[in-house]
């Protein structure tokens, strides 16, 4: 199998991973929050990181990856931003309606595209961003139903967009600049993550809800539905620090809503939510959307390889060939300049017949000396 097959594959993979593990874990708090009224968010994505903290330490104790630092004021003020973010995120939905929640969340991909194309010179193409257009409209249809603005809840939900976009941002560049994988990333920022949602978290949940979570009356039950919430986290942190890294946030904010699609789906399955003609038009729409996007994605990293691919001979042989023309090997170069490479070997040639020196020594150290 090929060093691309082999990328495709664990790409596959972690797209995968990260729909099974999201929707999962949606269904189970969804139980936990509606049906048994465990309505404290915030804390618990603070114990969800917690979990997954300790899961990769074990995970580095059995010597299953390696720990690898680096800029410790970096993963710091990632890892803060990330917490921040979510508690963000927590704030709109608590200030909002649903429905502009939900276009808060849909702002997330056009505000990425922008802050990419602007810092980071990142071009996408109109395919692309007709495919983008289309999905958000589908999700639109079926996600959004009302609209009431505030000015605060207007506020907290920028505030959200902005910083959910830089977190994400930094996922994946933190990771190519730095060269390290995702469970490397997830293993150091995690902590910071954890900590700054589990100060954060009581005050924000109290604010919500209007109830204290460490006064909650905590029964096997919900204990039994926490703990699974916990351990379908470690995965769903890891697939999504793992799609990012392999992909980009847009399309991490694209497989997101397909998710949406997918919880909306299964809720009437599973759970018998209200479901109209609406929400199934707009999922259709939303993966006619997803489908273009997909294909486009794949035909562009099609073009781009064969590209690189129809550019490495023309390297090799631009590099096989003289830097600087020579008039028939004599080292003069066109506007009769004397090479400095050969005018130096020839210096050195000269103070090794002065001290009795070799000549081939003194011309390698000579073209050592030239290109440092």
């Amino acid at each position: 199998m090929s060093e691309g097959q082999r990328f495709q594959l664990g790409t596959v993979g972690a797209l995968s991973l990260s729909v099974v593990s999201s929707v999962s874990i949606v269904i189970c708090n969804k139980a936990l929050i509606s049906s048994l009224g465990f309505t404290f968010a915030t804390t618990l994505t603070s114990w969800h990181l917690l979990v997954t903290f300790c899961s990769l330490h074990v995970a580095l104790w059995m010597k299953l990856f390696e720990h690898k630092p680096f800029d410790s004021r970096a993963v710091m003020g990632f890892g803060i931003l990330n917490g921040i973010s979510i508690g963000l995120l927590n704030l709109s939905l608590g200030f909002n309606s649903v429905g502009f929640y939900q276009m808060t969340k849909l702002a997330i991909i056009p505000c990425t595209v922008l802050l990419e194309t602007i810092f980071f010179r990142k071009k996408f193409s109109r395919n692309i961003q007709l495919s983008l257009g289309i999905l958000l409209v589908g999700v639109g249809i079926a996600t959004v139903t009302d609209l009431q603005l505030n000015v605060l809840g207007s506020v907290l939900s920028l505030l959200a967009v902005i910083t959910t976009c830089v977190a994400q941002i930094m996922t994946n560049t933190i990771q190519k600049k730095f060269k390290v994988s995702s469970t490397q990333l997830l293993y150091q920022s995690c902590p910071y993550q954890a900590i700054t949602l589990f100060v954060i978290g009581p005050f924000l949940d109290g604010l919500l809800t209007n109830l204290n979570v460490f006064a909650f009356k905590y029964t096997p039950q919900v204990l039994f539905f926490i703990v699974l919430s916990c351990m379908i986290s470690v995965s769903v942190n890891f697939s999504t620090f793992l799609v990012i890294g392999k992909t980009s946030p847009v399309t991490y904010q694209v497989l997101g809503h397909l998710k949406t699609c997918l919880v909306l789906a299964f809720g009437y399955v599973l759970l018998r939510d209200p479901f109209s003609w609406r929400n199934i038009l707009g999922i259709l729409v939303a993966v006619v959307g997803m489908v273009f996007y997909s294909y486009y994605c794949t035909i562009e990293t099609q073009q781009k390889a064969s590209e690189a691919a129809a550019q490495l001979p023309q390297v090799m042989e631009s590099e096989a060939d003289p830097l600087i023309t020579g008039d028939k090997g004599t080292g003069i170069m066109s506007d009769g300049a004397v090479d400095p490479v050969i005018r130096l070997e020839v210096e050195f040639r000269a103070k090794s017949e002065k001290f009795g020196g070799e000549r081939q020594d003194c011309s390698k150290e000579g073209n050592e000396a030239q290109f440092q």
